[in-house]
């Protein structure tokens, strides 16, 4: 009998945590999903638009970069691809690839101090790659986003509201990142700053570089005039014939992408292998004088190989 009630316990209890699984799943992400982008997040946490635009501001790049000459691309590069990166954990990161490079080339393929001397510029390089291709998803991201964006601002326009009161609907109806950046733009139009150094901050911040076509349709209307609303539908039409004629031109490059991610992976993949297989197959060129220029002439090859593919299947539509 006490074990009978043990079992009503246990489902008892079970259905208590599925009923409570169900509803954080279907009502609490529900209502979570209604703030849709990072500033309308901030904006119902700080109430004061002012302390959310300064934390946006704070949020985009490596601030001690931009004073850099030298390294002012880095800045942009951070600011560009959406991380929340400042200096402290921007050297963790760093600091964790050169370790982790240096266990790969130092310990494990038994080079010893001099793996550090490859591990520093191959840590620098991967992070170099890593903000790549955060930028690039980024970007095509914001370039999916931006002509229904448009389209929000043109039927705001043509409902009779002001550009800004259009830019807010825009930026409150869609998703990060353009919401956000949205927002941005908004923020700064509303605090005082000139409307065209505002839509220029965008395209420094963002990198996409249609919103060059942007820049240049508001600025010219804010100074001579114009129907903005039909200029904005003509740059929305324009941006979506040139979205399905970049995908028509990668679906047909796809083959030589492949390729390059083939033979970039394959050579990796047979030393694992045969690693594992024979553990005792590479032994003898740990040792050897030859192994470390073999190696990074190797490495060099291979990178100028991945760069000609890059060339071929990548260019402007």
């Amino acid at each position: 009998m006490n074990d009978l009630w043990i079992i009503y316990a246990l489902v008892f209890g079970a259905a208590l945590f599925g009923a409570q699984a169900l509803y954080w799943i279907l009502i609490r992400s529900r209502s979570e999903r209604k703030i849709i982008n990072r500033r309308l997040m901030l904006a119902s946490e700080l109430k004061d638009q002012g302390a959310v635009l300064s934390t946006l501001h704070r949020e985009r790049g490596v601030s001690i970069l931009a004073d850099v000459d030298q390294l002012e691309w880095l800045h942009e590069l951070v600011m560009q691809s959406g991380l929340k990166l400042d200096l402290t954990r921007l050297l963790i990161w760093v600091t964790g690839l050169i370790a982790l490079f240096y266990l790969v080339f130092g310990v494990w393929l038994g080079i010893g101090p001099a793996g550090l001397m490859i591990a520093i510029p191959a840590a620098l390089l991967a992070g170099y790659v890593i903000l790549r291709r955060a930028r690039a998803k980024r970007i095509a991201l914001f370039s999916e986003q931006l002509p229904e964006a448009l389209d929000i601002v043109v039927r705001g326009l043509r409902a009779g509201h002001p550009f800004r009161v259009a830019l807010g609907l825009a930026a409150r109806e869609m998703p990060d990142p353009i919401g956000t950046e949205l927002g941005i733009l908004l923020d700064e139009i509303s605090f005082g700053l000139e409307q065209q150094v505002a839509v220029d901050h965008l395209y420094e911040r963002v990198g996409q570089e249609d919103l060059s076509f942007l820049s240049t349709a508001i600025n010219i209307q804010s100074q001579t005039g114009g129907n903005l609303a039909d200029i904005l539908q003509s740059l929305s039409r324009l941006l979506r014939n040139r979205a399905k004629l970049t995908l028509k031109v990668r679906a047909l490059t796809s083959e030589g992408r492949s390729s390059g991610l083939l033979l970039s992976v394959l050579p990796v993949l047979i030393f694992l292998v045969l690693n594992f297989l024979s553990p005792t197959y590479f032994g003898a060129l740990k040792g050897h004088p030859l192994a470390m220029p073999a190696l990074v002439v190797g490495i060099c090859l291979l990178s100028i190989g991945n760069f000609v593919i890059y060339r071929m299947v990548n260019f402007k539509v």
